[in-house]
């Protein structure tokens, strides 16, 4: 039987797929609210930005600020896109 994780995860049996599989709990719940909203389709590439190997180191800091990911200021161009994707 699935767990229930409360109001704040939509899909409660998605999330504990993903959760088994190695995703954080933060991926989880996005992945997992999106998919039961149906005005959303988290497996449909959106694809309106170039890919991130394309992006300046500058671009990929901002990205990485607004993410609020940790280290980002000692992190070279390769390692913060490592760190965006696992976002």
């Amino acid at each position: 039987m699935t767990k229930s994780h409360g109001p704040a995860i939509k899909d409660d049996k998605t999330y504990d797929a993903l959760r088994k599989d190695g995703r954080s709990k933060e991926a989880a719940a996005r992945i997992a609210n999106a998919q039961a909203n149906d005005t959303q389709s988290p497996s449909v590439k959106g694809g309106e930005h170039p890919p991130y190997d394309d992006w300046t180191k500058d671009d990929l800091y901002a990205r990485a600020q607004e993410l609020g990911v940790d280290g980002r200021s000692d992190m070279t161009k390769d390692q913060l896109i490592a760190a965006l994707r696992r976002r």
